[in-house]
């Protein structure tokens, strides 16, 4: 099994959650969940924002349960502007978390200046105290 899948599936259990407290947590610690690019983003606000964003800057992940096309759906904001989203095969346990509440920080940890979009922003999720 691959790191990624089996981390994929620890995170995908239900109870996994209530049984890691973030009591355990230090205060003003966070936890790495996953690093993933933004799905969609040359179709959004993010190539027009391209030259105002910095590596560091924090987004805003919001659940789109309502989404056509994906259930799961975890789309990503800076400075309220969408631009982009969380990709479908990284979202799961993302969007798990973001159901029950628990408190997730997404911030920017790769802009590249490829024409793959792709390639272009990469992000961190971190569970937060």
């Amino acid at each position: 099994m691959q790191r990624r899948s089996f981390i994929r599936s620890l995170l995908g259990i239900p109870a996994l959650i209530p049984l890691t407290t973030l009591a355990e947590i230090p205060p003003h610690a966070s936890l790495k969940i996953q690093e993933s690019p933004v799905a969609g983003f040359q179709y959004y606000s993010g190539e027009r924002l391209w030259g105002l964003m910095r590596l560091g800057d924090l987004l805003e992940l919001q659940r789109e349960s309502s989404n056509p096309y994906d259930d799961r759906a975890v789309v990503l904001f800076w400075d309220s502007y969408k631009i982009g989203y969380v990709p479908r095969r990284d979202n799961a346990a993302i969007a798990q978390m973001l159901d029950r509440d628990v408190p997730l920080q997404a911030s920017i940890t790769k802009l590249g200046d490829s024409n793959d979009p792709w390639d272009r922003v990469k992000i961190n999720v971190r569970l937060i105290s």
